[in-house]
């Protein structure tokens, strides 16, 4: 296996050493704790970050109340630890902050390992949280641009749907066909690893801004579902036939102009009016003709709803934008 070391990691190595010395310098009592709050707090997004700091604050603050109500009222004892634990965290449950039942254990077990209750303790267990969320939140601002790698597979992506689509074409022509479809595989997991990269970039987003990505590889991915049918559909035709080729000309136009910007549009109309002339064609003279033609009308339904999903897709526009940005920025 590889040996790397990520920006996550960095900044974890970073952000505990840097808890721990302010922590430290503070001269606050099991300052190493801080440290451990850190590690827990420093996810890989940003809204993921803050709801975890969220979480384990909310259940460590509970936490000294609890130690209190259970220590002093009970006992200073393993027990009571069990027996507080048994009400602590299905109120924590409750209050939909379960990231942070095992902080809010370290805290508990800092009160027990005082065997007292006061304001100081209090206050030293709140800074050395306070030191450790923080510090993870200031370290987890910084997020490293991925519109690069989600720009090189969207590329990908429309290249290989080019590829797949050249390859019905020459099927519809010729009626045969060598291709081993490894594109097939390779665009199922462009799409997998893509839509997992955006909704990262997504989280990382907190104005809610960045989702424009995360929709494009949504729609391709129910388009390549479309074409996965198409294809299935094209190999099974047993003949070739002219509305065959009529609709091999179509995609080899369309495979021409797959990009970003939404010009579905003009392609339904194409296929509309294509639709249009089958059914003023002569009738099929033998069964197979009859089956051939059948075929190829599920096939232009099926790229009537390829082209329909493009074009009810709202975040072309910006996506655009920023691709000419780019551009120009390149120049």
């Amino acid at each position: 296996m590889k040996f790397r070391i990520g920006y996550r990691t960095i900044k974890t190595a970073l952000g505990t050493a840097i808890a721990i010395l302010i922590a430290q310098q503070l001269g606050l009592q099991n300052f190493a704790s801080a440290g451990i709050l850190t590690i827990l707090c420093i996810q890989v997004t940003k809204k993921r970050s803050f709801r975890t700091a969220w979480d384990r604050f909310l259940a460590c603050v509970l936490a000294m109340p609890f130690s209190a109500l259970f220590f002093e009222g009970i006992a200073y004892h393993p027990l009571t630890i069990g027996l507080m634990l048994f009400f602590f965290i299905p109120t924590i449950v409750m209050l939909k902050a379960k990231d942070g039942v095992v902080t809010s254990s370290v805290i508990i077990l800092h009160i027990y390992a005082a065997h007292r209750i006061s304001m100081e303790i209090f206050l030293n267990e709140l800074g050395v949280i306070v030191t450790g969320i923080g510090v993870a939140l200031v370290m987890n601002l910084y997020m490293p641009s991925v519109d690069k790698k989600l720009q090189t597979f969207q590329q990908e992506i429309e290249e290989n749907f080019r590829n797949i689509f050249l390859e019905m074409i020459h099927y519809l022509r010729k009626g045969e066909s060598d291709w081993g479809g490894e594109e097939i595989t390779t665009t199922a997991n462009l799409l997998n690893e893509a839509k997992t990269i955006a909704f990262r970039d997504v989280e990382n987003r907190l104005s809610g801004d960045g989702t424009n990505y995360y929709q494009y590889f949504t729609m391709r991915e129910q388009q390549f579902e479309i074409i996965e049918r198409v294809l299935q559909i094209v190999t099974s035709l047993t003949r070739t036939v002219k509305q065959g080729k009529m609709i091999a000309d179509f995609l080899e136009e369309l495979s021409n102009n797959i990009h970003p910007g939404n010009t579905a549009h003009i392609y339904i109309d194409k296929l509309h009016k294509m639709k249009k002339e089958f059914e003023e064609m002569e009738l099929p003279k033998t069964r197979e003709e009859f089956e051939a033609r059948a075929a190829l009308l599920h096939l232009v339904i099926e790229m009537d709803r390829y082209l329909l999903i493009k074009s009810s897709f709202r975040g072309i526009r910006k996506m655009e934008k920023t691709n000419e940005k780019r551009k120009l920025a390149a120049n």
